[in-house]
């Protein structure tokens, strides 16, 4: 009997067959390639992480050598990523940053340096990425390696009036205080200011401008809980535990 290719019941048949078809290879494609895309962002991060110690025009290879060669530790607080390294024999701490900018999240890593003649913590190096930037504009926080370096040497946290700590390191449109300003890029205020609230928040959280987004009693619950185990736990709760928030000025 000869088929009916006009039908609506060939066409949905059909369809659907080539439907589950590509599906079949696009799952197969997806789970071939998946490990190398995840080594590929793997090495993405490390190369990120190593402009932010001021070494790049690195290939694979080498980037991955140079990494293993200077980071030696990694911990995690409060949803931060800390990376530990040593140049020259010198303690370096890489602080992973997430931020929104104009058009969708921005990051970056920060090393730094304390700075004992001075007695304070001072930039080491910056790298900044985004998702979705105007080229030209806001993606010179990533583009312009000049910009970033504008950040090596700023003093990042000093005391105030009244003896506080405070996160100085700041993007403004206009330089008052060279040691711990940059100037923000050029037409590109809105992701500016991202960059600048993303610094903020990444050390504020270690002057107590940020602080958990939870109560103390709340907090030492869930951590009495997490010593009977991470199953204890619920995915809801440890996000909580990892968010930070604004403390409240008086």
């Amino acid at each position: 009997m000869k088929l009916n290719t006009n039908s609506n019941s060939y066409i949905i048949i059909y369809s659907a067959i080539l439907v589950v078809i590509v599906a079949f290879l696009l799952a197969f494609v997806y789970k071939a390639l998946k490990p190398m895309q995840d080594a590929n962002v793997e090495l993405d991060m490390k190369k990120q992480v190593l402009y932010s110690l001021n070494i790049r025009d690195l290939d694979g290879a080498a980037a991955e050598a140079k990494y293993a060669e200077l980071v030696n530790d990694t911990m995690d607080f409060a949803g931060q990523k800390i990376l530990m390294a040593e140049i020259n024999e010198e303690p370096i701490m890489i602080f992973e940053m997430k931020g929104m900018g104009l058009w969708g999240g921005i990051s970056g890593y920060m090393s730094t340096r304390f700075d004992p003649e001075t007695m304070d913590l001072r930039v080491y190096g910056a790298y900044f990425n985004h998702e979705s930037e105007t080229a030209g504009l806001g993606a010179e926080i990533k583009d312009s390696q000049e910009w970033q370096e504008k950040f090596i040497g700023k003093r990042i946290i000093a005391e105030d009036d009244k003896g506080n700590d405070k996160v100085v390191l700041s993007v403004v449109k206009k330089v008052e205080d060279p040691t711990s300003q940059v100037d923000c890029v050029t037409g590109a205020t809105l992701t500016s200011n991202g960059v600048d609230e993303m610094i903020k928040r990444t050390f504020g959280l270690w002057t107590g401008e940020y602080d958990l987004d939870m109560d103390e009693k709340e907090l030492m619950k869930l951590l009495i809980k997490s010593t009977l185990g991470n199953d204890s736990i619920s995915d809801e709760e440890m996000n909580k535990m990892m968010k930070i928030k604004k403390v409240k000025e008086e």
